[in-house]
């Protein structure tokens, strides 16, 4: 067998046993780990819905995290690409937190919740700032989403329903041109 073979086995199912044994606590819910049976159905939705040119792309790795790349164009008015997973169910409870593990290029990105099914209407929306090439982990609580739509933020709009999320997804746009790359690993949520 190929030594480089070997070696890359060895490295994948250390990975994957490092990722198991990071053990919820019991009052935490994984909502994605990308695990390849079980993982959740990811839809790509760029600035071409609207004319623009910008290019999203989104893969599932053997090793049990996601690639969300590609390249931001302002061309013909554009400027984004998302991606986004309906949960394979709803949220119940209240969350105390939503927590991630990505590992980013340095730009900014949007973690987007959405509380119903539908393609369009009201995201609840909140950024973070990668550092590059490193594994960053990022927690948001209820009152760190803002709402918003289409780009635009929203006055006089419900505050998030935390018991009620459908929907979850990353965006990047804010005029960041050019090619992008965020491994993600895992997304979880801790009730109060």
């Amino acid at each position: 067998m190929n030594p480089i073979l070997i070696i890359f086995t060895i490295l994948l199912a250390v990975t994957i046993q490092n990722k198991q044994n990071n053990m919820l606590t019991t009052n935490e819910r994984l909502l994605e780990d990308f695990s390849t049976e079980h993982h959740l159905e990811w839809q790509i939705i760029n600035d071409g819905v609207m004319g623009g040119m910008s290019e999203g792309r989104f893969k599932i790795n053997s090793d049990q995290t996601a690639d969300f790349g590609g390249t931001v164009s302002l061309e013909n008015n554009g400027g984004f690409a998302s991606v986004r997973a309906l949960l394979n169910k709803p949220t119940t409870g209240n969350f105390g937190k939503i927590a991630l593990r990505v590992k980013g290029d340095g730009k900014r990105y949007s973690f987007r919740i959405r509380t119903d099914v539908n393609f369009d209407g009201v995201a609840y929306a909140s950024t973070f700032a990668t550092k590059k090439d490193e594994w960053t982990e990022h927690e948001f609580v209820p009152a760190d989403f803002t709402p918003t739509f289409r780009g635009r933020i929203l006055q006089n709009v419900t505050p998030l329903n935390e018991a009620q999320i459908r929907q979850i997804g990353f965006l990047i746009s804010d005029k960041q041109t050019g090619n992008f790359s965020l491994k993600l690993d895992w997304i979880k949520i801790a009730e109060k």
